[in-house]
């Protein structure tokens, strides 16, 4: 095998794109991403994207690369050995020989010497064969592990790939929507006003689209054929295959615990376990087969059921773990632990494997029972599509294991537990099985004890310690490594049972180890790393990391993954003993409470990072600018530790009885903004219910705050409304001014997003007056942008104009990129409506370059449907498909409803640009329907409206008249009620002019005439000289019909118009109106019917685009 390190050349059958790798490595590399993508286009596209996929698996390939150079390194000892002890007793025997010669015992003496001299090189040589072996099967794991790394990130660039080809214009897809996160706006700037920051204004709405809801719509599909070319439309197909679920199994796979070292014994029930899953299931049914590992602690039920999950990979491509606590405490002094119920197991589940998140947050215990039956239904169907390892590991009887068993999916069960289980009944279609797993055979205990405590002879003390393991392989692992750190000398006493071995392994410790190994009780069952151990030790990061390292090669802990280890369940009554009968309850208390305050620091270091400072995180938690004091020297860095460490944190916030209340607070303010900005709702909703047994109120106000806006980030936005009113009135009784403010600011953003505007700015203002004093000014900021975006979407972009820039500014003061970048996003949104396309282009992709900054992938999908919206003002209808298509695809794969659907509608719009206005029919219905399941009354009005103007053109264009335009002057009467509801007349002055046409067009000029007074208030109301420059025109075509000096009017009111200077006027107006008074229809026919859609004189699509006002611009803020 050679180790030369090649770059593939795409000359010779590869992809220069591919990374570097040896050349068997490489040929592997490509039959991975073929047998993911394909052959032909699609597959030599993914291997373009060799260096991606090549990056994403870099550590385990390195892990794999490392165990090659460490199984060759060992790959000479055990001949050099051999040839040595042979040379030594060949030497031996020929001494012997010339010692003996002419003796008559000298051919015996010879003889007996060789059998001698063959055992003790068959003895030397056994260990290291064993090691050989150990170091073969380590190399091969890790090469599984660095296949199934290419594989997970080559599905993932082919997902890419695949809904990149299905948007393209010649089969645009639109629809969909499952669970929606934070989007602020409505309208023509629709966006988030943030996501999810302390400040509490940092998260839009959404709305979910629950597949369970009655009134879920399936997703739509429609086609990019020629115009005219009525595609059918026809639904997704119900299986659980989005890119958010993708994404969740990968996960859930890599979260295996890592299996090192050898693995003995075990073979006979690896194959039956194998034949099982490969097996007819019984009367032929589909169903689950279910296999109970039974023995006791310490015998590796749980390595059996990964490895064979390991094992298992290609027929089932997704693994999952869950431990179900069931095993009793292991010491009488232990506080008792509770197993895992059937509803937290069944959310656990629900989590990894990608359900959507809507019963995830809210656990009422007032409805325990309904929201148990909704779970079991969510979980059975999720699962049906899925073909999974499932691993329900720790179970404590048949009652907690059955309500998790799925039902109708072909998936492999491996259930441990300490007794054996009584699973009959399960149904017909499942099958079920039970293996012993008891100690290993004294040859296989032998082997594996040899491979860890290296060649022998060992010595009597040796021999009874692996007798005291009893065959349970953790015992034998632990005492292997006894042996090898030293002489096991007086520390052996005591029965031969495996205790004993725990009490010799312990004492062989050094006292730092020691100390950190009974103070990893304190955590839990979670695993650490090295800051977590470093805050129980009082040491830095590296010691404390070099005590972690002495524990894993002493088998006293087990590696969950890369650098983060947890306590073995078999150990932790013994470490709790430890614990108790070496320190006392003052350091107990001081470790716990330093770990509290060091992680409160560094979360909020890390969330400062993102979200800057604010009223209850200031800039006293991190220097900026220079690394901190935790090695976090880039932001990505910071990120990826909190990614780490936050099921870690959470687990830790169950131990705080007796830690300071503003360190608890702190580290669960950081937590859960954390949980905001990932979308990780599950572990919101945990931290919600544990705050409740700890009742403490200014801690339950502070996570009521964020469970409002998810609330609001899951479309929910009545419940948001009613969380963040009550906690309003919470902080105000309680004279917080800080908290009240930041309730109303997200209240307002709740309301904006409910499509009430006027209400929105009046909370906004109210919460805007309490945060003057200056320590509040990270919070001013969040609230400035926010009304910002309201009072954009209301038309007041001169205001807008300058509460953003001032955002700007505090956010830039404050060190906030997260708020940085929705300002930026905000402003771009401003210049688009001002038909600044290249000012707008450049904040557009600062606040992308932000977002991709502080990986929010939400925010970059919002600033890519909003770069979409340039290329329609620009004119290039064929590139917005293209890319809103793709950002609709970004948008689903965030769960983002809201995002999605205001991303239909300015798809609608290009669609109806680029000529197919049955597609964008189709789009606009749907965002239609999307908004109104929401509740999200602006968007509704918006759809509303430009659904029924393409409604009208559509059938006007087949027919060649407005008559037939019943439903579409349905469509846009109630748009126009619904905007004049929602506060915004810009909207409500365009639905009168596209009403207008309709009557015009149908000889209701009367009416048409009132509709375009109407609009002409409205523009002239708010200053927009671009539409009111459309109503004058219109309104100027039906004075000749409507009076007998109408003509004269007419003629007079539009010279002013054509004659008007001032900017704002919309240059297609002004065009059409000097087309209008050039013809002669106003002087031949001032009684035949109104000409002026049919002479294509009315007003188009893009007209409504931009808003014809005038902006005052600081210098400042320019």
């Amino acid at each position: 095998m050679s180790g030369r390190m090649v770059r593939v050349d795409a000359k010779k059958g590869a992809r220069a794109g591919a990374p570097q790798l040896r050349d068997v490595d490489r040929v592997e590399f490509e039959q991975v991403v073929r047998r993911v993508a394909g052959d032909g286009a699609r597959g030599d596209r993914v291997l373009e994207a060799g260096e991606r996929i090549g990056s994403g698996a870099a550590a385990e390939y390195a892990e794999y690369l490392r165990a090659v150079r460490e199984r060759r390194g060992r790959g000479g000892p055990p001949v050099r050995g051999a040839g040595l002890c042979a040379g030594l007793f060949g030497a031996a025997g020929f001494g012997l020989a010339r010692v003996t010669v002419g003796g008559g015992g000298a051919a015996a003496a010879i003889g007996l010497f060789v059998v001698v001299a063959a055992l003790a090189t068959s003895f030397v040589t056994f260990p290291a064969k064993a090691l050989a072996r150990a170091a073969l099967e380590r190399e091969e794991r890790r090469r599984r592990q660095w296949l199934a790394a290419l594989e997970r990130e080559a599905r993932a660039v082919t997902q890419e790939y695949h809904e990149s080809a299905e948007h393209a214009p010649g089969g645009a897809q639109v629809g969909g929507g499952a669970a929606a996160h934070e989007n602020d706006a409505g309208g023509a700037g629709a966006g988030d006003t943030g996501a999810g920051s302390a400040v509490g204004a940092v998260s839009g709405a959404g709305a979910v689209n629950d597949p369970a809801s009655p009134n879920a719509e399936a997703p739509v599909a429609i086609g990019g054929g020629p115009v005219g070319d009525r595609t059918p439309v026809t639904a997704d197909p119900p299986t659980p295959t989005s890119a958010h679920v993708e994404s969740a199994l990968v996960r859930a796979s890599a979260r295996l615990p890592l299996q090192d070292g050898p693995f003995l014994g075990r073979d006979q029930a690896l194959s039956a376990i194998a034949r099982w899953a490969d097996g007819p299931r019984p009367d032929g049914r589909g169903g689950p087969c279910v296999v109970v590992l039974h023995g006791p602690p310490g015998a590796g039920r749980t390595a059996l059921a990964v490895r064979a999950a390991e094992m298992l990979r290609e027929r089932f491509r997704v693994s999952c773990l869950v431990n179900l606590r069931g095993r009793p405490s292991d010491s009488a002094t232990s506080p008792p632990e509770t197993a895992l119920s059937t509803r937290d197991a069944l959310l656990h589940l629900l989590n990894r494997l990608g359900a959507p998140k809507q019963d995830l947050l809210f656990r009422d215990p007032a409805s325990r029972d309904t929201h148990l039956r909704r779970l079991r239904q969510q979980y059975q169907e999720h699962v049906a599509a899925l073909s999974t390892v499932l691993i329900l590991d720790d179970a404590a009887d048949a009652k907690q294991v059955r309500p998790l068993i799925p039902e109708n999916s072909a998936s492999l069960v491996l259930v441990t537990s300490r007794e054996p289980l009584e699973l009959t009944g399960l149904g017909n279609g499942i099958e079920t099985h039970s293996v012993a797993v008891g100690p290993l055979g004294a040859p296989d205990a032998d082997s594996l004890f040899d491979a860890i405590a290296g060649a022998g002879p060992h010595s009597a003390g040796d021999e009874a310690l692996l007798r005291a393991a009893q065959g349970l392989p953790l015992a034998v692992c632990m005492a292997g490594a006894a042996v090898a750190r030293g002489s096991i000398g007086s520390r052996l006493h005591g029965e031969a049972v495996p205790e004993t071995v725990m009490g010799v392994s312990y004492l062989a410790l050094d006292p730092a180890a020691a100390r950190l190994f009974r103070r990893l009780v304190l955590v839990g069952r979670a695993s650490l790393g090295p800051a977590a151990a470093a805050a129980l030790l009082g040491e830095d990061e590296s010691t404390a990391g070099a005590r972690l390292a002495v524990l894993d090669r002493a088998h006293m802990v087990e590696q969950v993954h890369s650098g983060r280890y947890r306590l073995h369940d078999m150990l932790r009554g013994f470490a709790r003993q430890c614990l108790e009968e070496e320190d006392d309850a003052r350091e107990r208390a001081a470790a716990q409470e330093r770990l509290i305050k060091d992680y409160a620091e560094l979360a909020e270091s890390v969330i400062h990072r993102v979200e800057g400072a604010s009223s209850s995180r200031s800039v006293r938690t991190v220097l900026r600018g220079a690394a901190s004091p935790h090695g976090f020297e880039t932001l990505d860095a910071a990120l990826r530790w909190l990614d780490e460490e936050s099921s870690f944190i959470t687990a830790t916030l169950r131990h705080t009885d007796d830690v300071d209340p503003q360190a608890v607070q702190r580290l669960v303010e950081a937590l859960c903004d954390y949980c905001l900005l990932r979308g990780d709702l599950y572990r919101l909703g945990e931290i919600a219910e544990l705050v409740q047994t700890l009742g403490r109120d200014s801690l339950i106000r502070s996570v009521k705050l964020r469970t409002g806006i998810a609330a609001r980030q899951l479309g929910q936005l009545d419940r948001a409304r009613t969380t963040l009113s009550s906690l309003v009135s919470m902080y105000r009784e309680g004279h917080n001014e800080a908290g009240a403010a930041r309730a109303l600011c997200s209240l307002g953003i709740t309301l904006h997003h409910r499509g009430n505007l006027p209400e929105a700015a009046a909370k906004l203002r109210e919460a805007l007056d309490l945060q003057r004093p200056d320590e509040q000014r990270g919070d001013r900021a969040w609230t400035l942008h926010a009304l910002g975006a309201v009072l954009r979407d209301q038309g007041e972009l001169d205001e807008a104009w300058e509460l953003l820039h001032t955002a700007r500014a505090l956010h830039e003061e404050t060190e906030s990129l997260h708020g940085q970048a929705w300002t930026c996003l905000q402003l771009g949104q401003v210049h688009l409506r001002l038909g600044e396309v290249d000012e707008a282009e450049e904040q557009l992709w600062l606040s992308q370059e932000l977002y991709r900054k502080t990986k929010d992938g939400r925010g970059e999908a919002w600033a890519m449907t909003q770069l979409g919206r340039t290329r329609l003002l620009r004119g290039e209808a064929d590139a917005a498909v293209r890319e809103l298509n793709e950002a609709r695809g970004r948008h689903r794969r965030h769960e983002d409803a809201r995002g999605e659907a205001w991303t239909l509608y300015y798809l609608g719009q290009a669609l109806e640009d680029a000529g197919r206005l049955d597609r964008a029919e189709d789009a606009l219905s749907r965002a239609r329907h999307m908004f109104s399941t929401m509740g999200d009354r602006y968007g509704h009005a918006c759809a509303r409206h430009h659904f029924g103007r393409v409604a009208r053109d559509r059938l006007a264009g087949r027919s060649g008249s407005l008559k037939n335009s019943g439903f579409a002057r349905q469509l846009l009467h109630e748009a126009r009620q619904d905007f004049r509801t929602v506060g915004l007349p810009h909207g409500e002055a365009w639905s009168c002019v596209e009403l207008a046409v309709i009557d015009a067009g149908c000889g209701r000029i009367a009416r048409a005439v009132d509709l375009l007074e109407d609009a002409r208030e409205l523009f002239g109301s708010l200053g927009d000289r671009s539409g009111g420059s459309w109503a004058t025109f219109l309104y100027c075509t039906l004075l000749p019909l409507s009076s007998d000096d109408g003509g004269r009017v007419a003629r007079e009111t539009l010279d002013r118009l054509l004659n008007d200077t001032e900017a704002g006027v919309h240059p297609l107006a002004r065009e059409n109106a000097l087309r209008w008074l050039e013809s002669p229809w106003i002087d031949t026919q001032p009684d035949g019917p109104w000409p002026v859609w049919r002479q294509g004189l009315a007003p188009t699509r893009t007209a409504r685009d931009v808003l014809g006002v005038t902006v005052r611009r600081t210098d400042s803020a320019a």
